[in-house]
């Protein structure tokens, strides 16, 4: 008889349960997947995919978009920030253009189709706001609701900073609404307000600390890199005295955070060297630069990682 062998009320009953869900265990183990939503050029053609395994080798779903922009002056869908609710729907913001005081925002079940998509006016009452750029949507499990959170200048609003040509008077802060269900949504609120120009926020939960990876947009002396805060509370307060940059001797934005196995992986756009950059870490403290380890699809842009099923993966290779 081999170690397969089953037979009810037999000896060896249990050590055949033993090794079916051992069997299974690993099987299931093997099927995490991490996807990347990102943008290619202006962000005019709309979303698109890579998918990894392991954290460093990225492959591109296909060339053409998933999802084609409808919304605002530009009709553009950059910063694709994707997150799955508790109830396996997948919800996207995203910035629609240059100048809007709106974002945009669509919802699936598989990745491939969409509802339509609707813009949420979350600067509109601001009327000198310049721009909503590169929203995140976060689910705080504390409150059990959504943190949809954005960068915006309101012209002389906020604490000046030290300008440059190419800034354009651009002088950003973090603003921030929340919702249960994508319908109605708070009053927009400051999120967080350091003394320094700031783009790019992302929050990663990790034990029992929000995370909040962000960009230093300083122009002088240019900082253009990823600093990191932390709270207790997905709504924070966040700490306005950050880490120092997490990043290298090289200019960095538009960060996206996820734990694989023992490391926190933070990947972010060299933008100004036409390549993708990636740091991690164990400790959220000491942080070790693998660009060199990584690969992503030529052309990528801003985006976010989150880890989805096999069956969703399969969905979007088309091989359902």
């Amino acid at each position: 008889m081999n170690c397969l062998s089953f037979r009810f009320g037999g000896k060896n009953h249990f050590l055949y349960a033993f090794l079916l869900w051992l069997s299974v265990s690993n099987l299931y183990g093997q099927k995490q997947v991490f996807l990347f939503s990102y943008f290619v050029d202006n962000g005019q053609d709309g979303l698109h995919f890579a998918y990894s395994r392991d954290g460093l080798k990225w492959e591109a779903i296909r060339e053409k978009s998933f999802l084609t922009p409808t919304l605002g002056k530009d009709k553009l869908m950059r910063d694709p920030c994707i997150i799955q609710g508790p109830d396996g729907t997948f919800h996207m913001v995203f910035t629609t253009g240059w100048h809007d005081q709106i974002i945009g925002y669509a919802s699936s079940k598989d990745l491939i189709h969409w509802s339509e998509q609707k813009d949420i006016p979350v600067m509109e009452h601001e009327l000198t706001a310049k721009n909503s750029w590169a929203p995140e949507v976060f689910y705080n499990d504390q409150r059990k609701n959504f943190i949809i959170y954005w960068a915006t200048t309101i012209p002389g609003r906020h604490s000046d900073v030290s300008d440059s040509e190419n800034e354009k008077g651009l002088n950003h802060r973090i603003y921030a609404v929340t919702t249960k269900d994508f319908k109605t949504f708070t009053e927009t609120k400051m999120f967080f307000n350091p003394q320094f120009s700031v783009i790019d926020a992302t929050i990663l939960k990790k034990d029992s600390w929000y995370y909040m990876f962000l960009k230093n947009e300083n122009p002088k002396p240019a900082e253009k890199n990823i600093r990191v805060t932390k709270s207790k509370q997905a709504a924070g307060p966040y700490p306005t005295v950050v880490s120092a940059p997490i990043t290298g001797n090289y200019w960095a934005e538009g960060p996206t955070a996820i734990t694989i196995d023992d490391y926190v992986y933070v990947y972010f756009d060299k933008y100004r060297d036409h390549q993708y950059g990636a740091v991690r870490s164990k400790d959220m403290t000491s942080w070790e630069d693998i660009s060199d380890k990584i690969s992503f699809p030529k052309g990528i842009r801003h985006g976010s990682v989150f880890e989805v099923s096999e069956q969703v993966l399969k969905g979007l290779l088309g091989e359902q």
